[in-house]
């Protein structure tokens, strides 16, 4: 159903970001996503560093599942934060073209879903390494491992590929203005001319299978891990193991909680949509190589050993 005929092709869109803020909170909220951003690239080239420099540890299936986390983190948080930086300097709203745009909305959610694949095998290496450790050489050997991590990159890039391409054929409609600081589906589906109920459906549902079926995974494998680690006698080791289990749920939760309420329930975040969006693109990526890596004690050897020389 065409809503409006008399429209010219849109070649590009205006993203709004943050325009309703005055300029003290814009410089306010552009320093500190530029502090954030220095600190995420840091933390996470530090851990990449580290893995790659400790000849131990990268051939470890841990340590590969978190290289390969913290790589993508420094991607994903790239194909956002340095344009959100652009327009906070850019009052009147940010030009992007309509192939930036939907590049970056595709780099955008692949990644996203690829941060699900890996946080999902991540939980499955722990729930092996901790429920069945007399087999686990042979159940994630390096080979599984790395058949494990090019699954996760490849079923990310495409897994929303469809979808993102019948969004782009649709028509769109002047004024060609996104509520938004970044390419997202709602604001994108609300400028266009034509309504295409199949593919907002389709969008919604592959986002719901995807963040849906990870989490519901992810909740199991620490369930069961949880399970063994009470079976352990008191001690230092099973207080360890219970922080770690607890500190990864909790980013687990706030990373889920976050794009549910955006991309399972989109109505549900209201107006507040880009301050959701702005928690699972910023806050989790700087928690998430502190909680899974910095708290390991053998990266933070590793990372002695590499950056200060020690022995």
């Amino acid at each position: 159903m065409i809503l409006n005929n008399a429209t010219s092709p849109v070649t590009e869109f205006i993203l709004l970001g943050f325009s309703s803020l005055d300029q003290t909170s814009r410089f306010f909220l552009c320093a500190l996503l530029s502090s954030t951003y220095t600190l995420t690239l840091a933390g996470n080239f530090c851990i990449m560093w580290a893995i790659l420099q400790d000849p131990r540890l990268h051939h470890l299936p841990m340590y590969v599942l978190l290289g390969n986390f913290s790589f993508l983190e420094i991607c994903y948080i790239t194909a956002t934060v340095p344009r959100m930086l652009v327009d906070l300097v850019t009052p009147q709203g940010d030009i992007i073209s309509f192939q930036a745009c939907f590049l970056q909305f595709y780099f955008f959610f692949s990644m996203g879903a690829t941060e699900c694949s890996f946080l999902s095998a991540m939980a499955l290496d722990r729930y092996l390494a901790i429920c069945h450790p007399l087999h686990y050489p042979s159940l994630m050997s390096q080979q599984i491992c790395l058949i494990l991590v090019a699954s996760c990159w490849v079923c990310g890039f495409l897994w929303f590929m469809i979808p993102i391409v019948l969004i782009s054929q649709l028509p769109f409609c002047h004024p060609n203005v996104l509520d938004h600081f970044v390419c997202d589906p709602a604001p994108l589906l609300a400028v266009s001319c034509a309504l295409s109920p199949q593919t907002e459906h389709a969008f919604y549902t592959l986002s719901s299978l995807i963040i849906i079926g990870t989490f519901l995974f992810i909740l199991a494998s620490y369930a069961m891990i949880l399970t063994a680690v009470m079976r352990l006698p008191q001690g230092a080791g099973r207080r360890k193991a219970f922080s770690t289990c607890t500190s990864h749920l909790a980013v687990v939760g706030l990373f889920y909680g976050s794009i549910m309420v955006t991309y399972v329930n989109p109505a549900a975040s209201g107006s507040s949509g880009k301050i959701v969006t702005l928690f699972y693109v910023v806050v989790t990526p700087l928690f998430n190589p502190l909680i899974y890596s910095l708290r390991n004690k053998e990266v933070k050897e590793a990372l002695r050993k590499t950056l200060l020389g020690e022995r």
